[in-house]
């Protein structure tokens, strides 16, 4: 084609800025999307990435700035008039309500009224032809993850898009569930829609996208090919520097730090997992890994093993050679464990407390920060300083509310605050989820690091990348039970993958030599 005939972009952008009082979230982006194209946009927390893409999709206005399709410019002031000029978007969280069908969900937000009957076809017809198996009838709280994202965008093609956002898909899925969403998405793509794809998991990026446009603090740093490139190139421009390689330390094996013996525990709410006979051990020195697809039982035996909920049985939990499964949070920790939650804002952190405040709530019984029933916030002042410094969390003034922070920032803050008090067991339950790569990189490397010095790991993670990184050995958690342990420096993401689908079985053997 003679370039002066030739198309327009599907998507241009020029100059975007988007202002939120003094802070610019978005300072003159440019963006072009052509026809047919699968284009990546990437970057850290915090560089802009979700304010552009919610301006792409009419939910936030620019400041200043145009958006055009197709040479045209428009103006996009609801999702609404998004989809009418034929942009759907995939969102990472998914918004679907478990107790109402495949199709009744889909019917909740297609603009037009027509039958379950004819909408179950369409559903069906959407199915057969994008290779993602789909039950109109099932109930939705019945689903896998993998599952669900069918639902999504399921919902987004059946308003025959032209443009489909995607962000963060593969976040809660299988290596099996992931391979299926990219079978999907090329087939999108031989249609000759255009894909905007964000994402931290760089091979991806590498697999599905012709050009990728990087984001730093806002601004437009690089546009590039991104199968010209390497993960840890793309990650260097995404952070202005290279991410540091995570090192291990050499080191023995020590005592049983952590036992848990036949756990077993009924779902407190109405789409809970029960936990069935659950069994491990984790010895100074270890990082045990425990993988699994999200909703599998991560968050109930979190809240067990953290005191948050106990059993009657004490010998169930050993820690540090105490039986503890009748104890609380305090008397673990006062026995030498530390834990961090998944939710960082609400569960690991008070969002509206200084940092400070946030040292108190964990540290009130071993860091010295409460002495005869009293507040010492100087000491708790110094600690919220020393987490800061040794972990690099970047913040605004000297004592800052938690969510202030960026959450990468805030989740290296939280990680600090339990890894400097030295414990001697840790459970930390998706320590790298939504954070990125940098910010990634020294959290596993004071996980690396902490074991080195003898404490004994617990890791409960969906990135099979950080499992197989840092991980000794990974069992999966699947519908509630555990598998066996498997070495991470001997088995497969096939084999990973499989468990946590339950295709292999989820009988678990006795781990007490482990």
């Amino acid at each position: 084609m003679n370039p002066d005939q030739a198309l327009p972009p599907l998507l241009s952008l020029r100059g975007i800025v988007k202002r939120f009082g003094g802070f610019v979230a978005n300072d003159h982006i440019d963006l072009d999307i052509a026809q047919g194209e699968a284009h990546a946009l990437v970057g850290e927390n915090g560089a802009g990435k979700s304010t552009l893409v919610k301006i792409i999709y009419g939910v936030l206005a620019p400041t200043e700035g145009t958006i055009a399709i197709d040479g045209e410019q428009v103006r996009l002031n609801s999702p609404e008039a998004a989809r009418a000029r034929g942009i759907g978007m995939v969102f990472q969280h998914f918004s679907l309500f478990d107790n109402l069908t495949v199709a009744e969900n889909v019917a909740l937000v297609l603009p037009r009224r027509e039958s379950l009957a004819g909408l179950r076809a369409r559903i069906a017809e959407v199915s057969r032809r994008y290779r993602m198996p789909l039950e109109p009838d099932r109930d939705v709280w019945s689903l896998s993850a993998g599952e669900r994202q069918r639902i999504e965008i399921a919902r987004c093609l059946l308003q025959d898009p032209r443009l489909v956002i995607l962000d963060e898909p593969t976040s809660v899925l299988t290596p099996q569930e992931a391979y299926g969403l990219f079978e999907t998405l090329d087939a999108l793509k031989a249609e000759g829609r255009s894909l905007l794809y964000i994402s931290h998991k760089l091979e991806e990026v590498q697999r599905l996208c012709e050009r990728a446009t990087i984001l730093r603090l806002g601004r437009k740093v690089a546009s590039c090919d991104p199968r010209q490139e390497s993960p840890r190139s793309l990650a260097a421009l995404m952070v202005g520097a290279q991410i540091a390689e995570i090192r291990p330390a050499a080191h023995a094996k020590g005592e049983v730090r952590l036992r848990v013996d036949a756990l077993s525990a009924e779902a407190e709410t109405l789409h809970g997992v029960d936990l069935a006979h659950v069994s491990l051990s984790v010895r100074g020195g270890e990082i045990l890994g425990v993988a699994g697809v999200a909703g599998n039982g991560q968050a109930e035996l979190f809240e067990l093993l953290s005191g948050e909920r106990t059993v009657e049985r004490a010998e169930t939990i050993i820690i540090g050679g105490a039986a503890l499964g009748r104890g609380g949070v305090t008397a673990r920790r006062l026995h030498g464990a530390a834990f961090v939650p998944e939710e960082r804002n609400g569960h690991a952190a008070a969002p509206d407390f200084s940092l400070a405040q946030n040292v108190v709530l964990s540290r009130h019984a071993t860091g010295g920060v409460v002495r005869r029933g009293l507040v010492r916030y100087e000491r708790a002042r110094e600690l919220a300083q020393e987490i800061a410094s040794a972990f690099d969390v970047r913040k605004t003034g000297p004592d800052p509310a938690a969510r202030t922070l960026s959450g990468g920032n805030l989740q290296k803050f939280v990680v600090g605050r339990e890894i400097l008090g030295e414990p001697k067991v840790l459970i930390v339950n998706q320590p790298t989820w939504g954070v990125d790569a940098a910010a990634s990189a020294a959290i596993r490397q004071a996980l690396v690091d902490l074991a080195a010095r003898g404490a004994a790991v617990l890791l409960i993670s969906q990135d099979l990348d950080e499992l197989f990184e840092i991980c000794d050995s990974i069992a999966v958690i699947h519908d509630g039970r555990l598998s066996a342990p498997l070495d991470a420096h001997a088995a497969t993401r096939e084999e990973i993958g499989l468990l946590m689908t339950g295709a292999t079985g989820g009988q678990q053997e006795d781990l007490h030599a482990h």
